[in-house]
């Protein structure tokens, strides 16, 4: 499993700080949506800059304009971005097209997809395909269950990731259902201490790794 840490709802400087005390840690450091929102789209470059041997995450949510988006995402930094599931299937499409093109990555955000829109949208093989609990929600009640739940139901799905609210206990319990991507924000940036808390994760999943193989 990887460990994906969301910054976010910070001003930049202070997120390109948590982000180079935390790029030891994480496998994918994330320019939050509110942070993209913030600073625009070419904040990436900067952060980049900052975490080079880092894998940088773009949440820029694209629902539209796809093909755009992406190159202009791409273009600035960003390793991974994020497209809405919620998107037409054609929107998805070019931005896959454009992270086949720049060797780059795509992830799928089913924030409020119905499995129906999600078997309209399963035939990106490369893609990373997030469970996404909002931050209006709150917490997803049992993130091991949902990852089995979303296995069962759509076994060609290859590349999973996990978000909302995930904590310590509940990333002990991800051995079972074993996701490719966890995904914490606030459970570290807020922590009193960030990177023992972000320590304290890798310790975790690098634990669940081992049990589950």
């Amino acid at each position: 499993m990887k460990l994906q840490i969301a910054i976010d709802r910070v001003p930049l400087t202070k997120a390109r700080a948590l982000m180079k005390q935390l790029a030891p840690f994480a496998d994918i450091l994330e320019a939050g949506t509110s942070l993209i929102k913030d600073y625009g789209v070419t904040a990436l470059g900067d952060l980049k800059e900052a975490v080079s041997d880092t894998q940088l995450l773009g949440d820029i949510k694209t629902i539209d304009e796809g093909a755009y988006e992406f190159r202009q995402g791409y273009r600035h930094g960003a390793d991974l971005l994020t497209v809405m599931g919620a998107s037409s299937v054609e929107t998805i499409r070019k931005c896959y097209e454009v992270a086949e093109e720049y060797g780059k990555e795509m992830m799928i955000d089913l924030l409020e997809c119905t499995p129906k829109k999600v078997e309209e949208i399963i035939q990106f093989p490369n893609a990373i395909y997030c469970l996404h609990t909002s931050v209006d929600q709150g917490a997803t009640a049992d993130p091991n269950g949902d990852v089995l739940t979303f296995k069962k139901a759509f076994p060609s799905v290859k590349r999973i990731a996990i978000a909302g609210g995930i904590n310590l206990t509940t990333a002990a319990a991800l051995s079972a259902s074993a996701p490719e991507i966890v995904i914490v924000g606030s459970g570290i940036t807020k922590a009193e201490d960030p990177i023992q808390v972000a320590k304290q994760f890798r310790k975790v999943m690098e634990e669940q790794c081992k049990f589950s193989m």
